[in-house]
């Protein structure tokens, strides 16, 4: 009996399920770029089970199921997903999931783009990438597929001041649905906040939806602030682990530029105990790290690698930047270090009188009835010294451009 055949016994009858399921034949030369064809069938197009003699029965799936099949093995030549229902492209998903087309490098990006133009954050809403930089570096072409994210965690992932993905962010239209950024533990200086405010600061585009960042842990200075005054939205900031100060000066500075207060008690949204990936792509996000963990690099490239690095001298620059410690401090240091987190007060706040004397003196500025038992005189002085932060279009009228800034808008 050949191996290769299937033999079902039906009713005393002996058949052979190789003679119903034809072979795939080969695609000539000068063919369409199909690359299966819809009329020839194949076992997975059935579905195999055992009665309760032992027997193997088969059954044909649906012709839903079998056309999913279809376009998912022809998912690269497909040109639109707009318009069809959700839960149709939901099933379209995970087929496409089964059968691993995420992990191939050569249609993944497509195959990812064609999902996310017509369902956007259902494909993927928020994505945590804290302290995962391998995967950032090798799938950085398929994460940039996802442009509908609303929430973005890239917590030392070591991007740095000139990092190619700081300008898909502001270049895209993920610049417009990105409501949450953090971009802590990225070794990011004065001149790298600069570049990636640059967009909205003289184009009035980019990050403009931005209602929470997290710069905690980069070497940024009091200077740096003056960049965030063009996102009118921002709320919420966390400004950890920085080279500011916690002072009344800081204070007074954040208040005057950004209209934000100290909380004298942690913000629960800087945890990152609720950031995490959500969207059908959830899964695909953690195959990409089981593969990279799994794939071992070839011992000559490997090699070649090396060679290289010793021809131009930067062999040990790399060694050190790979076994670096982590930019993010351990739990001890991080419970310990000095939290800077600054948040947006409501009209009406009813914590004057919870609050440490600076900032009250802030709040009095915008809100002069917050104590009430200040005199007159009292809350001139305070009006005289605490202006309320400037409008929007003081703002960008304070602004100067430099020689920098304006490099960066000719790159635009």
């Amino acid at each position: 009996m050949d191996s290769s055949n299937i033999y079902v016994r039906e009713r005393g009858n002996l058949r052979r399920v190789s003679d119903i399921i034809l072979a795939q034949p080969k695609t000539p030369p000068s063919s369409s770029c199909r690359r299966t064809n819809p009329f020839v069938l194949r076992k997975e197009h059935f579905i195999f089970t055992y009665n309760e003699e032992g027997s193997l029965r088969y059954t044909t799936k649906s012709l839903f199921d079998i056309t999913l099949l279809f376009v998912t093995d022809n998912i690269q030549h497909v040109d639109s997903l707009v318009g069809f229902p959700e839960q149709i492209g939901d099933r379209l998903f995970v087929a496409a999931e089964e059968h691993r087309v995420f992990l191939n490098p050569d249609i993944s990006q497509k195959a990812l783009k064609l999902f996310s133009d017509a369902y956007g954050d259902l494909v993927l809403g928020s994505l945590c990438l804290r302290n995962r930089f391998p995967l950032l570096h090798e799938r950085i072409t398929e994460i940039k597929a996802f442009h509908s994210l609303k929430s973005l965690d890239l917590f030392g992932c070591r991007l740095g001041d000139d990092h190619e993905l700081f300008h898909h962010l502001t270049s895209t239209s993920l610049a417009n649905s990105l409501t949450r950024l953090f971009i802590g533990g990225n070794h990011l200086s004065d001149v790298g906040l600069q570049r990636l405010t640059a967009p909205v600061r003289m184009m009035q585009k980019g990050l403009d939806s931005l209602e929470l960042l997290d710069v905690s842990c980069n070497p940024l200075s009091e200077m740096a602030l003056r960049y965030l005054t063009c996102l009118p939205k921002l709320v919420k900031l966390d400004a950890s682990g920085t080279n500011m100060k916690l002072g009344t000066g800081l204070k007074t500075t954040v208040w005057n530029l950004l209209g934000l207060i100290h909380s004298e008690k942690p913000l629960n949204t800087f945890d990152h105990s609720g950031c995490k990936t959500e969207g059908w792509a959830e899964q695909v996000v953690n195959q990409w790290e089981m593969s990279g963990c799994q794939t071992p690099k070839p011992k000559k490239m490997e090699e070649s690698r090396a060679s290289a690095l010793r021809f131009f001298g930067r062999q040990k620059f790399v060694r050190e930047v790979l076994n670096a410690a982590p930019l993010v401090s351990e739990d001890g240091k991080q419970t310990n270090m000095e939290k800077l987190h600054f948040y947006k007060p409501t009209g009406n706040n009813h914590l004057c009188g919870k609050m440490d004397p600076s900032t009250t003196k802030c709040l009095q500025a915008r809100n002069p009835t917050c104590n009430v038992a200040k005199t007159k005189q009292e809350s001139s002085k305070c009006d005289a010294s605490h202006q309320s932060p400037p409008t929007k279009t003081k703002r960008s009228s304070s602004l100067v451009l430099t020689a920098e800034d304006t490099e960066l808008l000719n790159s635009y």
